[in-house]
């Protein structure tokens, strides 16, 4: 019996291409963005993990393993939400140790390699006081999965810049050679930090909806703090004259390449191997 026999309004047909389509877009712009951030995270965790059995003391080999392993948390589920958003179904795993460098996106500064203990103090003081400040918008943003995220890792990130902050003054109220190392730390990781602030089309689109915070408005708050740690410290605040970018598009450092090829030596010696 048709629609005009009954009275009934005949069925309406909805298009499902066009109006999926924000919605991939959305999905996409923030697997990137997720990805990108899992990619610090991880990389950085990688860069930690290099301090294992050199670090200056007992104490701080175990403190930055400790921190290492956090990262490494964080970076587990960023991959994870990023997979399955792009809609390649990669596995955490897959993100980690099948990619090629200039796959990662992770933030130059991240990869920066251990050349002193005072630049990974002073990298790290550049990458927690962002990473508190960017986790503690993300935990207000209205995806409970990722609001879940932010307020977890905020509150472990705390942690993480304590140590630095700590670092910075004991070593910049130092001895002479301490001060010099330290503000010789802060100069080399400096040009690295506008990269974590930057926004792209990406970012504008996902800040624009709402999905997630971007961390352009957040740099005057992180000057703000670190200025006052480093004046604490007795230390200058460095002024580069340039500033470093390219990782977020696959444009890496050169100590990059072997710093991946640690990370994925044993994924490729034994690919599909499990233990």
């Amino acid at each position: 019996m048709d629609a005009a026999a009954t009275g009934a309004a005949p069925p309406t047909a909805v298009p499902d291409g066009p109006a999926s389509a924000p919605r991939a877009r959305a999905d996409a712009d923030l697997a990137v963005h997720l990805l990108r951030l899992g990619d610090d995270a991880l990389v950085l965790g990688q860069r930690l993990c290099q301090w294992i059995t050199r670090a200056p003391t007992i104490e701080e080999d175990l403190a930055l393993s400790n921190i290492a392993l956090d990262l490494i948390g964080h970076a587990r589920i960023l991959l994870t939400r990023s997979g399955r958003l792009d809609g390649s179904g990669r596995t955490e795993d897959d993100l980690t140790f099948t990619r090629s460098e200039r796959q990662f996106t992770n933030a130059l500064l991240t990869e920066l390699p251990d050349e002193d203990f005072a630049v990974t103090v002073a990298r790290q003081l550049a990458y927690t006081h962002y990473a508190v400040l960017y986790y503690e918008a993300l935990a207000d943003c209205a995806d409970t999965e990722l609001a879940a995220f932010g307020t977890r890792a905020a509150k472990e990130v705390v942690f993480h810049r304590l140590h630095a902050e700590r670092w910075t003054r004991r070593l910049g109220r130092g001895t002479p050679e301490s001060t010099r190392r330290m503000q010789r730390g802060l100069e080399r990781v400096w040009p690295y930090i506008g990269e974590l602030f930057d926004e792209d089309e990406v970012v504008r689109r996902l800040a624009a909806s709402g999905t997630v915070p971007s961390p352009a408005p957040l740099r005057a708050e992180w000057e703000h703090r670190v200025t006052g740690v480093v004046t604490d410290a007795g230390l200058t605040v460095p002024a580069p004259t340039w500033s470093a970018e390219g990782g977020r598009s696959g444009l890496h450092t050169e100590e990059f390449g072997p710093l991946i090829a640690e990370l994925q030596s044993v994924h490729r010696q034994f690919p599909g191997g499990t233990w």
